[in-house]
């Protein structure tokens, strides 16, 4: 990643970037490098994994929906905020594991590799009858980490500068997945690097007009989203007849979802 950064930087000129990456990144291996390199970053925190004297530091700060604090860390800065939202939503996550774990307890099903497969337990060597039970006091004590997501940091800004360009992150893992889905830039079925490189440049200008389409449907302020812009638009057909007086032409416009594609963009 660090020579594509580079050559980001020196192709656009620029002075600072910040670099946002979720914690799939969050190594110090990897923190040492961008360092070492000057570059500012903003990385999603495993708060849980901290050590347990961090940990103790996260849990005791009493957020209120929306606020957020900061934690120094080893020279960088460790931000904590807390959403009730995300609270709910970590906590129906929750529930529905724990429900899915007592069906496959009750069916049987649990072996070795659905307990942990992770370290030292892939040694393990399951013989005769094991009992296999949830712990109830760890699911409930989990509960103390809902609605709490943390941030690690070296970025200048302020600490809700910080968290609002993280928020952005999910642009970008909403093209990865547009790309992939919608646009089926995977799989490639190409051998030769010609043929790969214009595949993908393909599915990105296909990208680049789902982005346009997505702008003009917001700005006509339409409740149409590019999805099913587009399934409309796939059932629109045009009839074309040879007269006397030469080819004419109609579109057929059958329901009412088309009839509303087609004023919206003017055609038809």
């Amino acid at each position: 990643m660090l020579p594509i950064l580079d050559s980001f930087k020196e192709k656009y000129q620029l002075n600072q970037l910040i670099i946002i990456a979720d914690s799939g990144l969050l190594s110090n291996t990897n923190i040492k490098e961008l360092q070492s390199r000057n570059y500012e970053f903003i990385l999603g925190a495993r708060i849980k994994n901290e050590k347990q004297d961090m940990q103790r530091k996260v849990l005791s700060l009493k957020l209120a929906n929306g606020d957020s604090e900061v934690i120094e860390r080893d020279n960088l800065r460790l931000i904590v905020s807390y959403s009730d939202s995300k609270a709910k939503k970590d906590q129906l996550n929750r529930e529905k594991g724990i429900r899915k774990l007592e069906k496959r307890i009750k069916s049987g099903k649990l072996n070795k590799s659905s307990i942990n497969n992770k370290g030292y337990n892939k040694s393990l060597k399951l013989e005769g009858n094991v009992k296999i039970t949830i712990d109830y006091q760890k699911f409930e004590t989990d509960n103390a980490w809902d609605g709490l997501k943390g941030y690690l940091t070296n970025a200048k800004l302020p600490k809700d500068k910080i968290i609002e360009n993280y928020g952005h992150l999910w642009l970008i893992e909403k093209a990865f997945r547009i790309s992939k889905s919608d646009l089926k830039i995977r799989p490639v079925f190409h051998w030769a690097r010609r043929r790969i490189e214009s595949h993908i440049c393909i599915s990105f200008v296909s990208y680049k007009v789902y982005k346009e389409l997505e702008r003009q449907l917001k700005e006509k302020k339409t409740s149409l989203s590019p999805e099913k812009a587009i399934e409309i638009a796939k059932t629109i057909y045009q009839v074309k007849a040879n007269t006397k007086n030469g080819e004419v032409k109609h579109m057929l416009l059958l329901s009412e979802e088309q009839k509303e594609l087609a004023r919206l963009f003017n055609f038809g």
